[in-house]
This record gives C-alpha cells, structure tokens and sequence, in this order.
C-alpha cells in the first residue's frame, strides 16, 4: 500500500505536535506497529524543532510523507539559510544541545541530510516499517494470495 501527503507548517514549535497527529494517524490507520510509528514519530519531532530553532530566515516548512510498501520515507524541508556541517552523531547525551542528529540516527534506518547556504536544508528519515498481525495491509495481502490459488 502506497500513501503519500505533504503539509506546509508554520515555523513555530505549535506546528510539531500538529505533524506529530497528521503522521501518528496515519500510520496507525494503515496498521504500523506502535513501537515502530513511535520511532518514526520521535525521529520527525527532532527533524522539526531542528528546523524551528535554527531555521530563522524562513517563516515555514514542509513535511513530505511517503508510505512505499514496507518503507516509511519522511522528507522535512526548510528555505533557512542552511549550515556547514552536521553535528557529530555521537554528541554527548549530556549536552545542552546537539542530541537531535544521534537521536533521529538511533530510531529511524538512514538519515541523510541536503544543505546549501542560502538555500535551506533537507532532512531524510528512512524506517523499515512493521506492522501489527491485524494491519489493513496484511489482510489484503492475505486475501490477494488467496485469490490468486
């Protein structure tokens, strides 16, 4: 099953618990595993307040979600002005700042990163997906096979 939605957001910390229901329930209604939606939800949090703090030349940004088959692909796009390199992954869990990057790396399978001066940053959230036994995705996988004997 194959789903794919975009919301443009305000650039303001109000907008993260939005995305955080829009993405939550849609996951949930294909039947994404609680743990796994979790993950993919603390993942995209982090991406957001990133682009809320730092992101100051630009009023708003966008979240791209794509479901592809057994993939979750998150997109979070901002027009700031970017920056020069990502903070080290292993920034202490201390810190005051920085655990951001080391906590979307931990939850989520690949996080990559587009960013030019001027122009704004991309990030990429990639999670291999897993499903409750009663997911929508499952039955219909089920009654396809049945269907096809």
């Amino acid at each position: 099953m194959d789903m794919k939605f975009s919301l443009t957001l305000p650039r303001e910390a109000l907008s993260i618990p939005v995305i955080r229901r829009v993405l939550g329930d849609a996951l949930r209604g294909l039947g994404v595993a609680e743990d796994c939606v979790a993950d993919i939800l603390v993942a995209t949090s982090e991406a957001c307040t990133n682009v809320v703090q730092h992101a100051q030349t630009t009023m708003e940004y966008e979240v791209i979600a794509v479901i592809d088959g057994d993939w979750c692909v998150l997109k979070i796009v901002d027009m700031g002005k970017g920056f020069h390199e990502v903070a080290d992954a292993r920034a202490h869990w201390d810190a005051e700042s920085g655990r951001g990057i080391a906590i979307m790396r931990a939850l989520v399978d690949d996080v990559s990163f587009d960013t030019r001066m001027d122009q704004g940053t991309a990030v990429d959230l990639h999670k291999q997906l897993t499903w409750k036994d009663e997911a929508l995705i499952r039955r219909l996988e089920r009654e396809l096979v049945h269907s096809a004997r």
